[in-house]
């Protein structure tokens, strides 16, 4: 049986209240969350059929204590370490 989009939210939804530990009132914020993780899945299934690339960053910044930003690439030198 194929489930669709509304029962995998309400599951999902329903996983996340259990996991918060079942408090009352927060029904909105967990079908939210719900359906953002699957519009991101249905995103990620888009991608991996070609329709949507998308692209890890080239560099990662760290903020530092003077404020000042490192920036380290990701890219692997020539002899395999990260530069």
């Amino acid at each position: 049986m194929t489930e669709t989009q509304e029962e995998w939210i309400k599951k999902r939804a329903y996983a996340l209240w259990e996991e918060e530990g079942r408090p009352s009132g927060h029904d909105f914020k967990h079908w939210e969350q719900a359906k953002k993780e699957r519009e991101a899945l249905e995103g990620s299934a888009a991608s991996a059929d070609g329709k949507e690339v998308k692209t890890r960053p080239k560099s990662v910044s760290t903020p530092r204590k003077n404020g000042a930003v490192k920036v380290a690439s990701t890219k692997k030198a020539a002899n395999g370490k990260s530069a």
